[in-house]
């Protein structure tokens, strides 16, 4: 389980293809001997589990198995040698919840529609996959590509999202440009709250 809020800016160093999965191997800032065998750790939004870490020339890389289901419904295909990644550990019993519930299983891949600067901040414009956009509502969060956001407004299957500064400065959102693809994971509260509506 995880809360949106990045915490670390990682960068695929290796890919090895190993039959239906990749071995994936993502440099970062965290402390390897904090990172146990078997931890979860977002990537992009993907729960994704730690295979292997170490110290390697003055930073910590840890390696993930990225299997089938998760290429198809993310945007780790298109991940290369280079592509940084937001990262974001595991919540803990006590760790403030600064972001909303996420549980880093990507619902699919959105897309960038456009982006307009000002002030220092950035407004997105996202289009949502067929069948998850009812579940992005004004005023409710949503996460894209692991970073919890408030929806500031929605279209039909169109919504907008407010990036601040910071947030520009410290996750891959300020790399982002209109046609890119984005990890989305639609609120957790909606979805249940949809199927319950359903099902009555």
């Amino acid at each position: 389980m995880f809360t949106g809020i990045v915490t670390d800016l990682g960068e695929i160093v290796a890919i090895a293809p190993r039959g239906d999965l990749r071995r994936i191997r993502i440099a970062c800032g965290y402390d390897a001997e904090t990172i146990a065998l078997g931890a979860s750790i977002a990537c992009s939004g993907a729960c994704l589990t730690v295979v292997a870490v170490e110290r390697q020339g003055g930073r910590t890389v840890f390696d993930v198995d990225v299997a089938a289901e998760t290429l198809a419904r993310t945007t780790a295909a298109d991940w290369i040698v280079g592509t940084k990644l937001n990262l974001e550990r595991a919540l803990r019993i006590g760790d403030e919840l600064g972001g909303h519930i996420v549980t880093g299983h990507v619902d699919g891949i959105a897309r960038l529609v456009a982006r307009v600067d000002f002030d220092s901040m950035a407004r997105l414009t996202i289009e949502a996959p067929l069948g998850l956009a009812r579940f992005v509502a004004q005023k409710g969060s949503v996460t894209l590509d692991g970073v919890s956001l408030t929806v500031n407004e929605v279209e039909g299957a169109r919504f907008g999202v407010l990036i601040i500064p910071h947030t520009l400065s410290v996750t891959t959102l300020g790399l982002r440009e209109a046609g890119d693809k984005l990890n989305i994971e639609v609120d957790l509260m909606a979805r249940y709250a949809a199927r319950l509506t359903e099902a009555s």
